[in-house]
């Protein structure tokens, strides 16, 4: 498929009434893995992932090495890639331009909380890069409302995700990002407040499952850094095991 069919992909599978359930990745051998399962209808990747395999801090790894590992990402599969990327780099404009230029077809831009106004034009800006580029990106907005209001009143956190929600739906968002555990009674006040298929979520420890984000209205989850920590962790365990004189299990799966 061409990059703008990958797109229109993206877009028919984030319309679907079913959620949309991507487990992240970091790197071409792990979009194959997950390409390669049945139920993968699309690949997202975790900048934090990402950052942490090429030694950097979250949101600290340079430009030109994540659009590296992004082309590769792409390379890795025949799947539609949506990309995290991050707050833009200082222009999200630009950098979703040079993202859909190495073939990814959506992409998480988050707003940091920075101010509404600030906000709302940095994703006009990315819709109108992409439509410059006449690719039908699915911009999957993040808002930090829960992440960095923490120290705020729950419903001052909801009323400010679905305000900042509803104003990026209507600068041409494809859906809203709200990571966070959110607990069935906020996914209702947020679903209510920006629609039916227009919320995506995080699976994280003490969510929700899949499913029960499907009934409440949910159009998709992702699930962030937490494949390669689980990851990361299956390693440690068996490099602690080989220490310990054990041996490599026997349904270790063979080279191909």
């Amino acid at each position: 498929m061409s990059t703008h069919e990958k797109a229109l992909t993206l877009k028919a599978l984030h319309e679907a009434p079913e959620i949309l359930r991507v487990v992240n990745v970091w790197d071409a051998i792990t979009t194959r893995v997950v390409a390669d399962l049945p139920g993968t209808r699309a690949i997202a990747t975790a900048g934090h992932s990402i950052a942490a395999s090429h030694g950097y801090a979250d949101g600290a790894i340079p430009l030109e090495l994540a659009l590296a590992a992004l082309e590769r990402i792409v390379a890795a599969t025949d799947l539609p890639v949506s990309a995290d990327l991050d707050a833009g780099y200082g222009d999200p404009a630009e950098t979703v331009r040079r993202a859909i230029g190495v073939g990814v077809v959506g992409a998480n831009v988050e707003d940091r909380l920075a101010p509404f106004a600030d906000s709302v034009a940095a994703v006009e800006a990315v819709v109108a890069a992409a439509a410059r580029e006449g690719v039908a990106f699915q911009l999957n907005a993040r808002t930090d409302a829960f992440t960095r209001g923490k120290d705020r009143p729950l419903d001052e956190r909801v009323d400010d995700a679905v305000a900042r929600g509803r104003a990026f739906l209507e600068a041409g968002a494809s859906l809203v990002f709200v990571p966070g555990v959110l607990d069935r009674a906020v996914t209702e006040r947020l679903v209510a407040g920006l629609g039916r298929g227009r919320l995506s979520v995080i699976g994280l420890p003490g969510a929700l499952a899949a499913a029960e984000y499907e009934a409440l209205g949910v159009a998709r989850i992702s699930y962030g850094p937490t494949t390669q920590r689980v990851a990361l962790r299956a390693f440690r365990d068996l490099a602690e095991d080989l220490y310990a004189d054990g041996v490599v299990p026997l349904d270790t799966p063979a080279l191909n």
